[in-house]
């Protein structure tokens, strides 16, 4: 069963000391992988792991939780951002490397805003990072992997502001994809793919009652045609693994999962969203 792994980190400082083992071994169990870079040196280190592999891909970009220093304690690998300020010409260089697939990640975050920070500042900012990013996705001819949290309404139109003007015709994926089915189908209507991670292996909270999660259920009603799958290792481990760092092979339950709650088999979740990726990413 071939996969995919749209969305990883694996160069990231969670694999410093086993990172090879790591990659050899997603690739050993038939997953391909797309390690996303999400500043200036993540971006840089990124492609040099990529280009010693056949099936390991990269993508550049600075994250909007990099525009300003910001503490992200999450998943048991807790950080705090480095400030980074957009030079357009240096991601336009690198994402002319062969090995580079696809801008991002980039986007909004309502999320995280810095306590230090005035809120329209943090906003007006990533606002002209995130229209920066869609101009080199234009400029070089590449796919826009999005991050969007808690902005989907912002996010959308300023995809739809593009596509109005002729452009982002490679289009791209909305990134661990989280919201409501509703903004979902926005972004398919737009010809963009939702890509989901190992949250939808996690239950639903008890209080709620609900058979489901909210999440599970956008899964269960979206298209397997607009769907991806992805990891965000070393983040967001599915169950059964939850806890624990994730690795790009891992993405194989969420792959089940969405098999469960589509009520298909697993191989037809594989392979359409396999061919996806190859698509979008033109792998």
């Amino acid at each position: 069963m071939k996969l995919v792994d749209t969305h990883c980190h694996v160069h990231f400082n969670a694999y410093k000391t086993d990172m090879h083992d790591v990659v050899r071994r997603s690739l050993d169990k038939e997953t391909l992988m797309i390690t996303v870079g999400t500043q200036k040196d993540t971006s840089k280190s990124g492609i040099e792991l990529a280009q010693q592999y056949d099936g390991l891909y990269a993508s550049v970009a600075l994250h909007p939780n990099h525009l300003f220093p910001v503490f992200i304690d999450e998943d048991e690998v807790p950080f705090k951002t480095r400030e980074e300020d957009f030079d357009y010409e240096y991601y336009k260089k690198l994402a002319e490397h062969p090995k580079v697939v696809a801008i991002g990640e980039c986007g909004l975050d309502w999320y995280r805003i810095p306590d230090n920070r005035d809120i329209e500042e943090v906003k007006e900012k990533q606002f002209r990072v995130f229209r920066q990013h869609l101009d080199l996705c234009e400029e070089v001819g590449l796919p826009v992997i999005v991050h969007c949290r808690d902005a989907h309404d912002e996010c959308a139109d300023i995809l739809k502001e593009y596509l109005d003007a002729g452009k982002l015709s490679r289009r791209g994926v909305i990134h661990c994809f989280t919201g409501t089915l509703e903004e979902a189908q926005r972004y398919h209507d737009m010809g963009f793919i939702t890509s989901f991670t190992g949250i939808i292996t996690f239950p639903p909270k008890k209080s709620s009652g609900e058979a489901l999660s909210d999440l599970q259920r956008v899964v269960k009603e979206t298209p397997l045609e607009y769907m991806m799958l992805e990891t965000d290792a070393p983040y967001l481990t599915p169950i059964p693994y939850r806890g624990k760092r994730n690795e790009p092979w891992y993405v194989r339950y969420v792959a089940e999962k969405v098999a469960e709650l589509k009520g298909i088999s697993v191989e037809e979740v594989a392979t359409k969203t396999t061919a996806t990726a190859k698509r979008i990413f033109n792998i």
